[in-house]
Parts: C-alpha cells; structure tokens; sequence
C-alpha cells in the first residue's frame, strides 16, 4: 500500500502545484515526508502539545505516526497581490509589514495568497479523494513541520495519507 500512498501523494502534488493562483503568481512550496521523517514528526507534535498544554497535538500525532505518507504544503516569500482591498487588516498592500514570527507561523500575510493555499490544499485532497485514499488536512502537522524544518514558508498544513479498512482521520477520540 505505501508505493500506491507515495504515488497518490505525488498526484496531490501535481494538483496542488496546478491549482490556479492569484494573478498567475505561484508561492506554494510541497513536500512528501515517510519513513523517519514521519516518525520523528509525530514525536515532535507530541512533545508540542505536552509543552504548551495545547489540545490535540497528541490525537494528530497518533494519526502521523499510523499513516505512511505526509504531504506537506506551504505558502513561503508569499507577496502581496495588490489590490489594496485591506483584506489582511492594513488599508493598502504597501503598508503590509513583513512577515514576523508568530508563536507557530508568521503573519500578517496577504488573504488572496492564504487563500491561494487554500485552493492548493483542496485540490490535492480531491485527488486523495478521487484516488479514496483516506486524508485530512492537519493544521497541526504543519505547526510543527515548519518548526522542525521539514518545510519552509510562513504557514504550513499538513495532509497525511492512510489506506486502511476505516478511515484512522475520523471518529477519532
């Protein structure tokens, strides 16, 4: 099952590179994790949520650790698009300062460039879905990614890829 998950996930990969962008710029970054990498990752969300009392770092973490696969899917050096439409809270994209560290990702960032991810993250897990390979997208997974390095960008998502009996990414406790 894991060369059909990997194969699967590279299939996402070229959905999400694919999905339209705003005003054609392209500031989506995507990478497949497994192996160690998965493993040590899930290690990390873990100890996250143990160290800052956050809630369900643990639950995800189980999730990474039980699935072969993890596409990683970023929005990195992400400029403003220019419409000066105050979207992101500032009344003209020039006075946008630049991204500055937040406790998990970095912000404030252009809302048609967020929702540039958004459409990438959509797209690759209709893929997943074509394919009914079993997916969600984990905020969670991404935290700790970009901490770890596994990825760059101002913010990160995380969609890990499971072919069981019963979908592990819901009902969960």
């Amino acid at each position: 099952m894991k060369e059909a998950l990997l194969m699967a996930a590279q299939l996402m990969a070229v959905s999400a590179r694919t999905a339209p962008k705003a005003a054609g710029k392209d500031f989506v970054e995507i990478k497949i994790i497994e192996g160690e990498d998965i493993k040590k990752l899930a290690e990390e969300m873990r100890e996250y949520g143990k160290t800052t009392g956050k809630a369900n770092f643990d639950r995800d973490g189980k999730n990474v650790e039980d699935s072969d696969v993890v596409l990683l899917i970023s929005l990195k050096d992400a400029k403003p698009l220019g419409l000066n439409c105050g979207a992101c809270g500032y009344p003209e994209c020039s006075k946008l300062p630049p991204a500055a560290e937040g406790p998990e990702f970095k912000g404030p960032v252009c809302a048609w460039r967020l929702m540039d991810l958004g459409i990438a993250m959509g797209s690759a897990v209709k893929t997943a879905s074509i394919l009914n390979v079993d997916n969600r997208i984990m905020y969670r997974i991404g935290v700790l990614a970009r901490k770890m390095g596994l990825i760059e960008g101002e913010v990160v998502v995380g969609i890990p890829l499971s072919a069981t009996g019963k979908n592990i990414y819901f009902d969960r406790k």
